[in-house]
């Protein structure tokens, strides 16, 4: 991804993760962090949790990172789709140095492989959209 999308993603901290499994959706608001080499998101989340028994069924996903304003000019947001896995040893460490907290609980970790994003961006000019990965 361009710095446009790492700069954003930087900025926030909560994704909304949605989950799909035999023609039913569920959503899901997570913590992440950001591996930006391997453009991966990592999210902590039990496996008994609606949205995680979807994924262990089906692995795709989408997402979105959404700055919160009423100011049309100002409006961003990042719309993303990917495949969850076990988080990899170097995103836990990711994760848990982001939050430091979240290792009292050892939670289980999860990541999102990025495989397409669009960035919109009303700061450039309404409307403004950039896309990764198609």
């Amino acid at each position: 991804m361009n710095q446009e999308f790492i700069a954003f993603i930087k900025e926030h901290h909560v994704l909304h993760v949605s989950s799909h499994e035999e023609g039913k959706s569920w959503t899901a608001s997570c913590f992440y962090a950001f591996l930006e080499k391997e453009n991966s998101f990592v999210f902590a989340s039990d496996k008994k949790t609606r949205h995680m028994q979807n994924i262990a069924k089906n692995p795709l996903v989408s997402a979105t990172i959404a700055l919160e304003t009423k100011e049309v000019g100002l409006i961003q947001g990042l719309q993303f789709e990917g495949r969850v896995k076990k988080a990899s040893l170097k995103a836990k460490k990711t994760y848990l140095l982001a939050y430091p907290f979240a290792a009292a609980l050892m939670p289980s970790l999860w990541e999102i492989e990025v495989t397409y994003a669009k960035l919109t961006n009303n700061r450039l000019g309404f409307g403004k959209k950039t896309e990764w990965g198609k």
